[in-house]
């Protein structure tokens, strides 16, 4: 809802949740229509695209029923919660002649597509080896039991340590490294639960994943590493080592994220080899970051219109309206398909400290 208001193509008919209480607290706060059923948003014929925002668990049944009604889907991350499973989705809209698209947005970000520029014009040469971290810090030692929504809703913690972090957001990363270098050939992942003490309400509870490191090897002859985990200091960078030099992407999520580029061989500044100097004397990482090289520009005409100030700054709404759009012309957009499906099965790997797995042919 944030925005929404940055793409006026769409307008939202109405929503509807399984809980009346937060249905109608939702409605009320933004001041929008709601349905009494899912059957009644399904039967409705100005509903075009069905925006599945439902826990992960019922992504696949909800998806189903609205590719069954003959709706075009946006789905939340994952498309569902087994291979199998997103396929059959994927087969159905194929069939039906519908598009089903894929969350996350940020792959459509300006800053993917100042990297797609950067890349284009072989800045550092040809890109051999990325590190994408996805670490959101100790959220689970947070006072996360007060976190609200602006309309009010919790913060569904408990659930969100039941289905693990790799899930929950792997995607990000790898959305931005499928939309850059292709489709992956193999992944070979490790995944653990470190921290089965997650705090009040956990304790009874199997909890997922809280960690996981994968090697992805891309088709086109790229190797990436992806981190993602709940405890380690917050990091969602993405660092492209090519040839000539680096680009390092210093927040994924953030839709205009500071670029910087970096030739090998260039100098770097006092400020950067005093620090590199100070940790190679204490012997240990220090808790800043400085970034070396030159800070890329954005061009001037974006993307898109500024988005409103708010924490985690992807424009969520992008996703939607690429796929609006692309409706609109006849096309199929990146993140829809086949290309939906194979995120789904990168992260489904990931989270399952799956070995030498090949996902399906894109």
């Amino acid at each position: 809802m944030t925005t929404l208001a940055n793409h006026p193509q769409l307008r939202l008919v109405g929503v509807w949740d399984r809980d009346a209480e937060r249905l109608d607290a939702f409605g009320r706060y933004w001041k929008v229509s709601s349905y009494a059923s899912l059957e009644a948003v399904l039967a409705d014929p100005a509903v075009s695209i069905v925006v599945n925002l439902t826990t992960p668990e019922s992504h696949y049944t909800v998806n189903l029923a609205a590719l069954t009604s003959g709706k075009h889907v946006y789905c939340e991350k994952p498309l569902a919660m087994t291979v199998a499973e997103a396929s059959e989705l994927v087969a159905l809209a194929r069939e039906h002649a519908l598009v089903l698209a894929g969350a996350p947005a940020n792959g459509l970000s300006d800053a993917q597509a100042l990297c797609v520029s950067l890349l284009a014009a072989g800045t550092i040469g040809t890109p051999r080896l990325v590190y994408a971290e996805m670490e959101d810090g100790p959220v689970f030692k947070a006072n996360w039991h007060t976190w609200r929504s602006r309309s009010g809703a919790r913060w569904p913690g408990v659930h969100e340590f039941e289905v693990g972090c790799t899930l929950e957001h792997a995607g990000y990363a790898a959305s931005w490294l499928v939309s850059l270098f292709g489709p992956v050939a193999e992944v070979s992942a490790v995944s653990a639960l470190t921290f089965p003490d997650k705090g009040p309400g956990t304790e009874t509870l199997a909890l997922g994943p809280d960690f996981s490191v994968g090697c992805l090897t891309f088709r086109s002859g790229v190797t990436a590493r992806v981190t993602c985990g709940l405890a380690a200091p917050r990091d969602r960078s993405l660092t492209i080592i090519g040839d000539r030099g680096t680009i390092v992407v210093r927040d994924l999520w953030d839709n205009r994220s500071p670029v910087h580029v970096e030739a090998f061989g260039a100098k770097r500044s006092l400020m950067h080899r005093g620090l590199d100097w100070l940790e190679w004397k204490l012997g240990r990482k220090l808790p800043v970051r400085v970034y070396p090289g030159t800070k890329a520009r954005y061009p001037k005409a974006s993307s898109g219109p500024a988005l409103p100030a708010f924490p985690s700054q992807i424009d969520f709404v992008r996703g939607i309206a690429v796929q609006a759009d692309a409706i609109e012309r006849g096309e199929t957009p990146f993140f829809s398909g086949a290309t939906a499906r194979h995120l789904t099965e990168v992260v489904l790997a990931l989270n399952s400290g799956w070995r030498d797995y090949r996902p399906l042919d894109l």
